[in-house]
């Protein structure tokens, strides 16, 4: 008897970095003066991009809360070159995340890679490390593309984050479907890619200035290679996704 092909029942999206950019240096050097610290853009960008890189190697503690405001105390630091206090950074996170409307842009690969997917009849999510559900679905909004999911799960709300496994685990409960029935794209290798993979889940890691061939985790550079990935996945049951390359 043939061997039955895998079914990917549904695509799970991280937010930041992968559907939508929503740095905001120069907004966050205006909020940085509010906290007693004189920064430019440039220092923020290059601080945010080592400390993102450092909390994906190295995850900042499970309390979501707690991370959140470590992560942004560790930007500061660096980019001031001298201690902030857990209080500044506390006070510097609350006036970010207070922000009713800050800049988001959506990615030009996004709209293209929902159609086809939901052209081909699969079901979309997001999960995302944020301080609510609600407020991702208000990026969502903004950029034009919320109908198109039918699961927000956020770590601010859901009070557990990624990598855990937990965050995975309630996304597949309120869709119904199993993890092999399941492939989440997002742009950190450990905390998207590998921790999804960990939860028993098919993954990527969307690696916009990569070269795409990387495997440890598999490795893409474009959204448009997504619905590839899936057809490689259901074409070739048992094997990983990095088989697309």
């Amino acid at each position: 008897m043939a061997q039955r092909k895998a079914r990917i029942q549904a695509v799970l999206f991280d937010l930041g970095g992968t559907l939508v950019d929503v740095r905001d240096f120069s907004g966050w050097a205006e909020l940085a003066r509010d906290v007693s610290l004189d920064l430019i853009p440039e220092q923020l960008s290059e601080a945010f991009a080592e400390v993102e890189a450092e909390h994906d190697r190295s995850s900042f503690g499970a309390d979501p809360a707690a991370a959140h405001v470590e992560f942004w105390r560790r930007v500061l630091a660096r980019a001031s070159g001298g201690p902030v206090t857990t209080e500044t950074a506390f006070r510097f996170a609350a006036s970010s995340d207070s922000r009713r409307d800050p800049p988001v842009a959506l990615y030009s690969d996004v709209r293209r890679c929902l159609d086809q997917l939901r052209g081909d009849h699969r079901r979309l999510g997001v999960v995302s490390n944020s301080t609510s559900e609600a407020a991702v679905r208000r990026i969502l909004e903004r950029v034009g593309i919320l109908q198109y999911f039918e699961r927000v799960i956020s770590s601010g709300t859901e009070g557990v984050a990624k990598p855990y496994p937990e965050i995975f685990r309630r996304a597949l409960a309120q869709l119904h479907v199993a993890p092999a029935e399941v492939l989440y794209v997002g742009d950190l290798a450990r905390t998207d890619a590998l921790a999804a993979r960990d939860a028993g889940l098919h993954s990527v890691w969307l690696h916009r200035e990569g070269t795409g061939f990387g495997d440890g985790p598999p490795e893409i550079t474009s959204l448009l290679e997504v619905p590839l990935v899936v057809q490689q996945l259901e074409d070739s049951p048992g094997r990983d996704a990095s088989a697309h390359r």
